[in-house]
């Protein structure tokens, strides 16, 4: 990059930061009659028109036709799909229109979008690289050729290997795609004005998630300080590539390593020194992290119970009553709500041949939702998030058609593992799944049922499907047995799980009270699973479990767990009434009464 492109670069960047708006009312909008939500376009250009046509925010030139109506990109427009830049295109210009008709459209900063800006490019398609071949300079390919030559080829491969190697990891278009998302590129400079989340009419819009830490730092410091360290870290990487300490090639996440093997010249200038801490500063900033908005999927994949208390207290601390969010594809492929509506789950995985989907929006019409897709304009409600443990055969089995299974499909085979654990294989003809065997525990206990059923009447969302079934003429029951998991003692061995999308010691938190509640004196190491797609805890083995005692057993004595207010709304729930209807038949009259004593104490829990 030559000096006076360096400048100019320098004098946009200051200009992007010091103008940033600082006022949380500058993310927030009321009495706005309609709102359209969409996310995740992935590139999926004709899915997305389609869609916003449908909304009748677009009309059939691509004009906007939506009024004074705001649209809202819920991030991601960007990666895997052939067609990105046609879509950035075209909100760009829709954002113009749309403010002359006294409408507005909201783009938000996704992870990928964070992604392309600050040089991670797992998920860029080839077919975006191919979008800006014919603006690609042949002298900035020469120059970063020769610069990859210099610093980073190992020096095993020939010249012309080393050109072909060159020429396939960085394809035609690429520089062009990195002058692009520079911070005085067409892409770049508008991408890096965007905000990470806004509340409209009291509904919060993110890409991840409604994380804690946006209620810990609120939206000016979302908007505000995370964004600015996003625009800061750009600045500073154009800094570092003009003195070659980095180049456009090396990837976001190796950029600390490089630059701590990095020895500056001792002729080496001072904003080149300071560039260098910035970005092994920044390169750790929390807009990256996995509880950060971009990224955060506790909203949609933890439970409940250990979720509520959580997005109770954020949507609160930002004046908000729910919250929209994309990032992570529904079960189903369809619009979602949970949490008692406080959450709304609008990725539906536009982008087909990934992720097998369609293009969904929502529409907020006079606080009424509305789900409509590109295929069609006749409007539907979002559907409840369904109960899902473990990863289900098809990918898509409710709880109802689990059950079913385990209670009346054949039995095809037998098997057992070295812990004496005994499998049985079902199959209704066309669905095949596994399932734990279990004689009954003792008279009128049945206890995989009886965890079953109380996980379905707190919401725990841990224990996996269980019914009664006789067994070779025994008296017993079925629990299913998800694929793809491994258990506690194999995890902590291993050090795995920190990439866990809810948090384990939030898990291990709703493990502890359930134990507490089901008095379960047989918890180990073997009996904690996790599906291994994320982290999901999931929990087996209560046949001790259900102790006719009072208080905790011993091995709970000494771990402190928490018992919040989510907890304490769905222990109250727990009636005697209710116990005795749903559990009467797997539990004992004593073991019943044992069961309401210590709800009744954790009550109290503090």
């Amino acid at each position: 990059m030559h000096k006076q492109v360096r400048q100019l670069t320098l004098a946009v960047v200051a200009v992007v930061v010091f103008a940033m708006p600082a006022r949380a009312g500058q993310w927030q909008f009321d009495d706005i009659e309609r709102v359209v939500a969409i996310t995740d376009i992935h590139g999926a250009f004709g899915p997305m028109v389609r869609a916003l046509q449908n909304a009748e925010v677009v009309d059939e030139a691509l004009a906007w036709s939506g009024g004074k109506a705001h649209l809202v990109i819920v991030g991601d427009t960007l990666d895997r799909g052939p067609s990105s830049r046609d879509a950035m295109d075209l909100l760009m210009r829709l954002e113009g229109e749309a403010a002359e008709a006294g409408g507005k459209v909201h783009v938000l900063i996704g992870n990928h979008e964070a992604m392309n800006l600050v040089g991670d490019l797992r998920y860029v398609s080839s077919a975006e690289y191919a979008a800006f071949a014919e603006e690609e300079l042949a002298a900035d390919r020469e120059h970063w050729f020769s610069a990859y030559t210099q610093n980073r080829a190992s020096g095993d491969d020939s010249p012309e290997g080393l050109r072909i190697l060159f020429n396939q990891k960085y394809p035609a278009g690429f520089f062009a795609h990195r002058r692009a998302f520079s911070s005085n590129g067409k892409y770049g400079e508008w991408l890096l004005s965007k905000p990470v989340v806004v509340v409209i009419n009291g509904t919060a819009f993110v890409h991840g998630g409604l994380s804690p830490m946006i209620g810990e730092i609120g939206l000016d410091g979302v908007n505000g300080r995370l964004r600015s360290e996003m625009v800061e870290y750009v600045r500073q990487l154009e800094v570092l590539f003009e003195a070659g300490a980095l180049l456009p090639t090396d990837s976001f996440h190796n950029h600390p390593a490089l630059l701590q093997a990095f020895i500056p010249p001792l002729d080496t200038q001072v904003d080149v020194l300071q560039a260098i801490k910035a970005v092994q500063k920044l390169n750790d900033s929390n807009l990256h992290a996995l509880d950060g908005p971009l990224w955060y999927r506790g909203n949609v994949v933890c439970s409940e119970l250990v979720e509520a208390d959580k997005i109770a207290a954020t949507l609160q601390a930002i004046d908000a009553t729910r919250v929209v969010v994309g990032h992570t594809p529904t079960p189903g492929r369809r619009v979602l709500e949970r949490l008692d509506g406080r959450v709304i789950e609008i990725d539906t995985g536009m982008l087909n041949d990934y992720y097998g989907g369609k293009a969904s929006v929502l529409i907020i019409d006079r606080g009424q939702l509305a789900v409509i897709t590109e295929n069609d304009s006749e409007p539907v409600l979002p559907l409840p998030h369904p109960r899902a443990v473990g990863a289900r055969p098809g990918g898509s089995l409710s709880n109802e058609e689990i059950e079913q299974l385990l209670a009346h499909g054949d039995i095809v085979a037998t098997s057992e593992d070295a812990l004496g654990r005994k499998f049985v294989t079902l199959t209704d003809g066309e669905r095949t799944l596994e399932a734990f065997s279990q004689k009954r525990a003792g008279r009128g206990f049945y206890p995989e049922v009886a965890a079953y059923r109380l996980d379905l009447l707190l919401g725990l969302e841990m224990v996996p499907v269980a019914v009664r079934r006789e067994i070779g003429g025994a008296d017993g029951s079925l629990q299913f047995r998800p694929k793809n998991w491994i258990d506690e003692l194999e995890r902590s061995r291993e050090g795995r799980g920190g990439s866990a999308w809810c948090p384990l010691d939030e898990q291990w938190n709703a493990m502890f009270v359930y134990d507490a509640l089901t008095y379960n004196m047989g918890r180990s190491g073997k009996n904690v699973l996790y599906n291994l797609d994320m982290w999901q805890l999931m929990l087996i083995g209560h046949d001790r479990a259900f102790v006719a005692k009072r208080g905790t057993p011993q091995h709970l004595e000494s771990v402190p767990f928490l018992v919040g207010q989510g907890w304490k709304d769905a222990l109250s729930s727990l009636s005697d009434e209710v116990l005795e209807e749903r559990l009467g038949d797997v539990l004992s009259e004593r073991r019943l009464r044992s069961l309401a004593t210590r709800r009744d104490e954790l009550l109290e829990h503090p």
